[in-house]
C-alpha cells in the first residue's frame, strides 16, 4: 500500500465511533417545580451530595442514601428560583435566589446567604442581600487565588416592558468576613436582555475564572481585568442555554440552547482565526432549558447533553466524531421519564464516570442518570 494511501486511512482506523452511552435511571425524590440544583460537599465528607431551589423549599440530599435535609423554606412569598454552592477553604458556601415573577422587572427578585449552623443537616440562616429584579441564575465564581464572588443574572433590566430598555444587571457579590455586613458589589455585565444562565470557565492562565453569559445579544466573555470587569462578545445569535467544553484536538467548543427557551441547540468551534462558528445540530424541540459538558463516554473528548421541557420532553447526548467537531452523533438518554427544568454532570460515585442529576418541572421529580458505560 503506498505510504500516502496509509497515512489517509490512519483517522479512520484511531477515530472509529464510541459506543452509544448506557445510563441508568434512579428517581430519589418527588418536588414541586425543582428550579435550580448545585452539587458541592454540603456535609465535609469528601461525597458530592445534590442541592435543590425547589417552589418552597432548599434542600441537600446526603450521598449516598439521597436522604433530604430541608435548610430554608419560604424565602419570600413568590418562588425559589435558582442555587449556589461552593466548598471554599473546607466550608460550603451556599446561596439562595427567590422572589420570582419574571412579568415584574420593577419589585421582583430577592438574593439570600444561607449561613451554615453547626450541624448542616438543619435550617440554616438566611441572610437577605441586595439585588435586581428578576433574579434568575447565580454561581459562586473564583476571582483570585483566595476569594470567591457570588454573581447573581437577573432575567431583564430594571423597568424593562417587552424586554427592551436597560440591560440586565449581572452583580458579583464580594462577601465580608462577616457575612451580615453589607457585601462589596461590581457590575459584571450590563449590556445584556433577555439573559438565562451563565457558566464559569477558565480560559486564562491564573488561579481567576472567567463567566460565560447568554443573552439576545448572544453569547459574551465577562473577564476581571486590572479590579473591572470587561465584555467580550463572542457571537450574535440570541442564546439561552450555554456551556463550553474541549474537544479531542484541545480546542473549545460552547453548546447552545438558542433562543431563551428556545427550540435549537447549536454548537460552536473556532477557524483559524479565532472566529467563532455556528453548527445547529437539534431543532424542533420545546422550552430548552439545560445544557451540561463532560467526558461521559471516556473518549478523551467532552461530549454535551441538552433538555428540555415542554409537552414531549427529552434529554439528548451530542457527540463528537472527529477530533475537531465537525460531526456529531445524536443519541436519546430519556423522552417523557423527566420535563428538564435543570440538570448539571458530576460524578456522584467516585467511579471516574460523570453522572446526569435532573430535576423535572412537569414530571416533578428529581432523579440520577447513572453513567453505566
Amino acid at each position: 500500500m503506498r505510504p500516502a494511501l496509509l497515512l489517509a486511512l490512519v483517522p479512520l482506523l484511531t477515530h472509529a465511533a464510541p459506543a452509544e452511552p448506557k445510563f441508568r435511571l434512579q428517581e430519589i425524590d418527588k418536588v414541586s417545580i425543582g428550579y435550580g440544583l448545585a452539587i458541592a460537599d454540603v456535609n465535609g465528607d469528601g461525597k458530592p451530595d445534590i442541592l435543590l431551589a425547589d417552589q418552597h423549599t432548599v434542600q441537600w440530599y446526603q450521598n449516598p442514601t439521597w436522604q433530604k435535609h430541608v435548610i430554608a423554606e419560604n424565602l419570600t412569598k413568590l418562588d425559589h428560583v435558582c442555587i449556589a454552592a461552593q466548598v471554599v477553604d473546607g466550608k460550603c458556601e451556599v446561596a439562595v435566589g427567590a422572589g420570582w415573577n419574571p412579568s415584574d422587572t420593577v419589585n421582583s427578585g430577592a438574593v439570600f446567604y444561607l449561613q451554615a449552623p453547626a450541624d448542616p443537616t438543619q435550617k440554616w440562616t438566611a441572610i437577605a442581600l441586595p439585588h435586581e429584579p428578576t433574579v434568575h441564575r447565580m454561581q459562586w465564581v473564583q476571582v483570585d487565588a483566595k476569594r470567591w464572588d457570588l454573581v447573581v443574572q437577573p432575567l431583564h433590566g430594571r423597568g424593562n416592558k417587552n424586554t427592551t430598555g436597560v440591560g440586565a444587571k449581572m452583580l458579583a457579590y464580594e462577601k465580608p468576613a462577616d457575612p451580615k455586613q453589607p457585601w462589596k458589589l461590581a457590575v459584571v455585565n450590563d449590556l445584556s436582555h433577555v439573559t438565562h444562565n451563565l457558566q464559569p470557565t477558565r480560559w486564562g492562565a491564573g488561579a481567576a475564572q472567567q463567566i460565560l453569559s447568554g443573552s439576545k445579544e448572544g453569547i459574551w466573555l465577562n473577564s476581571l481585568e486590572a479590579g473591572a470587569w470587561k465584555q467580550t462578545a463572542l457571537t450574535n445569535v440570541p442564546t439561552g442555554e450555554l456551556r463550553d467544553g474541549k474537544l479531542a484536538n484541545g480546542q473549545r467548543f460552547l453548546a447552545t440552547v438558542e433562543p431563551f427557551h428556545g427550540t435549537t441547540s447549536a454548537v460552536y468551534t473556532q477557524d483559524a482565526e479565532g472566529k467563532w462558528i455556528r453548527q445547529q445540530l437539534l431543532d424542533g424541540f420545546k422550552e430548552g432549558h439545560a445544557v451540561a459538558c463532560a467526558d461521559f463516554l471516556g473518549t478523551g473528548s467532552d461530549q454535551y447533553v441538552v433538555g428540555w421541557r415542554g409537552a414531549d420532553p427529552g434529554i439528548r447526548l451530542l457527540t463528537p466524531l472527529d477530533a475537531a467537531g465537525k460531526t456529531w452523533r445524536t443519541s436519546t438518554l430519556t423522552t417523557k421519564e423527566v420535563a428538564v427544568e435543570d440538570f448539571k454532570a458530576a460524578d456522584l460515585d467516585g467511579d471516574g464516570k460523570p453522572d446526569l442529576i435532573v430535576a423535572g418541572r412537569q414530571t416533578k421529580n428529581l432523579v440520577i442518570l447513572w453513567n453505566a458505560r
